[in-house]
């Protein structure tokens, strides 16, 4: 037997370690957020003044709806009222003037750039890596808060949401209670989170925005 087959897992095992102890994730071990997400130790989110929210890009294969995820994210991020929030679609003139691809590794003369031209601090964007829509909704999403100033990041999520999962399917019914939303039928509180794209989408960007306002 190959000698580095043992040897991997230890490696392994190692670095997973090292990162939990030098803090590079915050991980939540409860069943109303995102499992585990990259919290910068370094970075105060209430010093965050502006941040662009860039309209999410689609790397699903279900067209149109990339502008529904961003409106309910940008939504929830005015609830929580961490810092204030600019939304950038893709055609927007001023992102297009930038020229760029809406990637998410820039060089810090692009980043001063997005600064100037979005009046932004920070600049908060991603992808949708997959959808799958009804009757078994999952959304599956990689969001990045970087800091115009430096270029570091701030914050940083990736996850897949999918109804099918019991725990997912626990917290939704969890969020559609009869205090947030009341239905003729108790029993639909749960399913409308799951049947309705729209109501998926705020529960998961409700989830997304809990973890950034765990910090403070």
């Amino acid at each position: 037997m190959n000698p580095m087959m043992n040897f991997r897992p230890l490696l392994l095992f190692l670095l997973l370690q090292f990162i939990l102890l030098s803090g590079c994730v915050r991980y939540v071990m409860n069943e109303s957020a995102p499992n585990s997400y990259y919290l910068n130790p370094s970075k105060n989110l209430k010093r965050v003044g502006r941040v662009a929210l860039v309209e999410l890009k689609n790397n699903s294969s279900v067209h149109q709806i990339s502008p529904e995820i961003t409106d309910s994210l940008f939504q929830e991020l005015q609830k929580r009222q961490i810092f204030g929030v600019t939304r950038i679609r893709q055609d927007d003139p001023a992102w297009r003037s930038l020229q760029l691809e809406s990637g998410m590794d820039y060089t810090f003369e692009e980043l001063a750039q997005i600064r100037k031209t979005l009046k932004s601090d920070a600049i908060f964007m991603g992808k949708i890596t997959s959808f799958e829509p009804y009757p078994h909704m999952a959304v599956g999403l990689r969001l990045q808060l970087i800091d115009l100033a430096d270029g570091q990041l701030i914050w940083a999520l990736e996850q897949v949401w999918d109804t099918t999962d019991k725990t997912i399917q626990s917290r939704i019914e969890s969020y559609y209670n009869p205090r947030r939303l009341i239905l003729d039928d108790e029993n639909l509180s749960g399913q409308l989170g799951s049947v309705s794209s729209l109501k998926f989408f705020k529960f998961v960007s409700y989830e997304i925005t809990e973890t950034l306002q765990a910090d403070l």
